[in-house]
């Protein structure tokens, strides 16, 4: 098992490195205590391969324990080969982001912020000391240290999951939707005998739809519309993609798009998940 073990400074972008970890595959857990690492680290042997990446954040918080610390740390490391990361950043950064965000800094009594900075730095130096690994968050944003964590700790080239939905105009725009589109435009089978109380799950409403030119040019034109876009989105640091597609009841047009799209990207490697909200109304 790989385990990561994060520290660092109040402010530095813990929270945000930590959540990318769990994006990119790794069981992630924040504030561990530290007296129970070693603990932890017995218990992943006992598990195997269930759990192949973890990673642990220990701050500030735990200061209780931290005479203790550097002991513990350095055993987890020699007996499991642990990795300590240490987040750094300038005290420029860290006080525009405590303002920015209206954070009480975890050591609030002293009286004020750069010297409760200050105060960390002391506390923790010999975390640094010792990590095998220092990096300075400084000159990132949010995104950009969600794309660093990305590229160099998720090595297994996972593709982005991409959630499909289909609905109906009539009950409302799903609220998770990162895009909605309309396809009201296809001819509906609603209108059209023995159709009607089929779905666009059914062979025959299948065939009624891809019959049209107008569907045929239109798919064409979405998949690639997609396939430029969703790259764009993955290098950004999105981890899923919410597509919704609309028509009238949720019941034929919208459903049969979002079912034919779904074949086209599991063959394209992603992680794809369908929800037809309305599909029995």
């Amino acid at each position: 098992m790989r385990l990561l073990i994060i520290s660092g400074i109040s402010g530095s972008g813990k929270t945000t490195f930590i959540r990318a970890l769990e994006d990119a595959g790794y069981f992630c857990v924040d504030h561990f205590p530290l007296v129970l690492l070693q603990r932890f680290g017995e218990l992943s042997r006992l598990v195997g391969n269930k759990i192949d990446k973890c990673a642990l954040v220990v701050d500030i918080r735990e200061k209780e324990f931290f005479d203790i610390g550097k002991n513990i740390l350095k055993r987890i490391k020699d007996k499991f080969g642990a990795e300590l990361i240490f987040l750094e950043s300038s005290d420029e950064a860290l006080i525009k982001r405590f303002k920015e965000t209206r954070r009480l800094h975890p050591l609030f009594d002293e009286p004020n912020i750069k010297d409760a900075i200050a105060k960390e730095r002391a506390l923790i130096g010999w975390i640094k000391e010792i990590s095998d690994r220092i990096i300075d968050t400084t000159n990132f944003t949010i995104h950009e240290l969600r794309r660093f964590v990305l590229n160099t700790y998720s090595h297994d080239e996972q593709k982005m999951k991409i959630n499909l939905t289909s609905f109906g105009y009539s009950y409302g725009i799903p609220l998770e939707a990162d895009m909605a589109l309309d396809v009201r435009f296809l001819p509906n089978p609603y209108f059209v005998e023995g159709l009607k109380d089929k779905t666009g799950l059914s062979k025959e409403v299948a065939e009624y739809i891809m019959s049209n030119d107008v569907f045929n040019k239109y798919f064409l034109l979405l998949l690639d519309f997609l396939l430029y876009l969703i790259p764009l989105y993955e290098k950004e640091g999105k981890s899923y993609l919410t597509i919704c597609f609309g028509c009238t009841g949720g019941k034929h047009r919208s459903v049969f798009i979002v079912s034919r799209l779904a074949e086209q990207f599991s063959i394209m490697g992603y992680s794809v998940n369908t929800v037809h909200r309305d599909i029995e109304r």
